[in-house]
């Protein structure tokens, strides 16, 4: 065979590999875009589905396998996360690990749940004693006493001068006189008579805002005391103090503001939602630390505030060892008798503003959306008043990142 002969040979040999190369490439690629009897439009990133790519592969943003689009669904493959034409969200077991998606069966629920709202202790209105002058004077010595100091009953605050309260004494220990001369010689109805007139004049010294322990103490000693002791009508915390040594004072001045706090008040600011459970407890539990007090929910009507757009439900306690004190913060526990019902946990529930959703767990395993009306919720529950029926089950975490799926797959088509 010359050389010209096995040129040629040659040639005709590698145009025939290439043709061969070239049917069997057109077949793989013919083969490979039908898949089980379906032809496949694209491959898809199933996390991106503005991703896509006309050969299969591994996505570039997050790493997982590109997923076949085939010609009747034009939807990813249930390889991946995919869309049905109910609006079914299908998620692999391995993404539902991956974004922590769990579920959970709806049951019903009733019995006792504890609603915990913040209070505020105030004084009890009813136990405020403000002390006033009576005449005009002037404070000739003021104790140690001061604004947030805890006083005991009759002890002297200050010490005052009243021009008058000399002729008012004098006026007492006058009728203290007439009465003793009288017991022996006068009759019963002369004795009524002066002992009217020894009440007006003990009620005159009491006028002028002395105490009964002083005035006890003239009537013992049958002298005239040079001031008048301002003392502590009740065992309790300072409120207010106006009295200074030497402070001139007129009529009616307010000196000293003193409140018995054996007794107070707690403000708790309850939700409206959840006021109207509130008409099953009569009574709550007051935490603050480590301790535990009782109260009693006063009968009075809740005052709403604007501020904060919450109801103040008012608590009646004692303070035994006067371990509250005013404008301190405690935590409120009501429990709540709960009727028969549908509860689910609060992250349950997607809220837009406008709807209120849940995910309920299809019977071929998908995950489809569905509008529900809430009722009470008491700290991670809420109430589910209408949409759902015990014994279907929910998604109870990683439902945002189910809806942004459902979303995003709703948007790809188009």
């Amino acid at each position: 065979m010359n050389r010209w002969t096995q040129s040629i040979l040659a040639v005709v040999l590698a145009a025939g590999f290439f043709l061969a190369g070239a049917w069997y490439n057109q077949r793989a690629t013919v083969k490979g875009s039908v898949q089980g009897g379906r032809r496949i439009l694209y491959y898809q990133d199933p996390m991106h589905p503005a991703y896509k790519s006309d050969k299969p592969g591994i996505a570039p943003d997050c790493g997982m396998r590109l997923v076949p689009v085939y010609a009747d669904s034009e939807s990813p493959s249930r390889d991946g996360p995919s869309l049905s034409s109910t609006g079914a969200v299908y998620i692999t077991a391995q993404q539902q690990r991956s974004i922590g998606l769990q579920t959970d069966t709806v049951t019903p629920t009733a019995g006792v749940r504890t609603l915990r709202v913040l209070g505020k202790v105030v004084l009890d209105e009813a136990r405020i004693y403000p002390l006033a002058a009576a005449g005009d004077g002037w404070v000739r010595k003021a104790g140690v006493i001061v604004t947030g100091d805890i006083v005991q009953k009759d002890e002297v605050l200050a010490t005052f001068y009243n021009r008058d309260f000399l002729t008012a004494q004098q006026s007492y220990l006058y009728a203290l006189d007439t009465m003793d001369r009288f017991k022996k010689t006068e009759s019963e109805a002369q004795l009524n008579l002066t002992g009217a007139q020894l009440r007006a004049a003990e009620e005159n010294l009491e006028f002028f805002g002395m105490s009964q322990t002083q005035i006890r103490e003239i009537a013992r000693t049958r002298k005239i005391a040079d001031d008048i002791d301002f003392r502590s009508p009740v065992a309790g915390l300072v409120v207010t103090r106006n009295a200074f040594s030497g402070l001139r004072f007129s009529h009616g001045e307010e000196l000293f503001r003193i409140a018995d706090i054996n007794h107070i008040w707690v403000l708790a600011d309850v939700f409206e939602n959840d006021a109207r459970l509130l008409r099953s407890a009569r009574s709550a539990t007051v935490r603050y630390q480590d301790r535990q007090l009782p109260a009693r929910i006063s009968d009075a009507l809740p005052q709403f505030d604007p501020t904060s757009r919450a109801l103040r439900v008012r608590l009646e306690m004692e303070n035994p060892g006067l371990l509250l004190r005013p404008d301190m913060f405690v935590q409120v526990e009501f429990q709540i008798a709960l009727p028969k019902g549908i509860a689910v946990p609060a992250d349950a529930v997607i809220d837009s503003g406008l709807r209120k959703t849940v995910y309920v767990e299809t019977a071929d395993g998908g995950f489809t959306s569905r509008p529900v009306e809430t009722g009470w919720r008491l700290g991670d529950a809420v109430q589910i008043t209408k949409g759902l029926e015990p014994g279907e089950r929910i998604v109870v975490a990683g439902n945002f990142l189910l809806d942004s799926e459902s979303r995003m797959k709703s948007a790809g088509p188009r």
